[in-house]
């Protein structure tokens, strides 16, 4: 006898911000019958689905949180009982979000599922603090990457040979990523913006240069973006 299985819709929440997740997104969670949601989600995020069975499935660098397949494993077993399950990840779920892993989980239980999009941080981050990623003549690429790793990988990871870069999870790691950028030939005042909590109602920015970056950066508790390169410099504001 054939188990019936719900759906699984994987959703973007997006930076943090409540209001910054999709209509469809937001459509979607207010119908969820259970919601697996992490760590970075925020409780006002949350109150868009109060009908809801709230499991958390945290997962933050450096702290305690739930092993990938044991997330996969309540995603299956959710299907199983629940015909409307959401996976709700913060940014966009295609994105330095796993996605790839409780994809093959689904896959392989022949559950049916949906990817809604969601906000990437530094799209949200370069919004807030009037700083395009890209300009004409300045920057015409952008690389998105991370030096967080699985374990058992190694951790030498290349830089990306990109106009903008933004480092997610940044922190400890941009310290390292400033430090090689500046022992290949990089100028010590490439211009660099912090970004901590991006679109929540604590979110801090700061404005550093290369060699500055290299030599530290403050403690901090949220998520921390880094965006590097001359598109990050200071514009010429239009007094009006």
């Amino acid at each position: 006898m054939t188990v019936p299985s719900g759906k699984v819709y994987l959703i973007g929440a997006g930076p943090g911000a409540a209001d910054l997740i999709t209509v469809r997104g937001a459509r979607a969670l207010a119908q969820a019958d259970v919601v697996l949601y992490d760590a970075l989600i925020t409780p006002e995020m949350l109150e868009l689905c109060p009908q809801a069975v709230l499991i958390s499935v945290g997962k933050r660098s450096g702290k305690r949180s739930a092993a990938q397949e044991h997330i996969n494993q309540i995603l299956v077993e959710s299907a199983a009982q629940y015909s409307t399950v959401v996976r709700l990840k913060g940014g966009d779920p295609m994105l330095f979000g796993r996605a790839d892993e409780e994809l093959n989980a689904l896959e392989s239980a022949g559950i049916e599922y949906e990817i809604i999009p969601g906000i990437t941080t530094a799209l949200a981050a370069a919004a807030s603090i009037r700083q395009p990623l890209t300009k004409r003549g300045v920057a015409r690429s952008v690389a998105l990457f991370t030096s967080s790793t699985a374990p058992g990988e190694s951790t030498d990871t290349r830089i990306p040979n990109c106009d903008t870069l933004v480092q997610y999870m940044g922190g400890k790691e941009a310290m390292l990523t400033a430090q090689r950028l500046l022992d290949v030939g990089h100028p010590p005042t490439l211009p660099i913006f912090v970004i901590e909590n991006c679109s929540r109602h604590d979110e801090r920015s700061q404005s550093l240069t290369l060699a500055e970056l290299a030599n530290g950066l403050p403690a901090s508790d949220g998520p921390v973006l880094v965006m590097m390169g001359e598109s990050m410099r200071p514009r010429k504001h239009t007094v009006r």
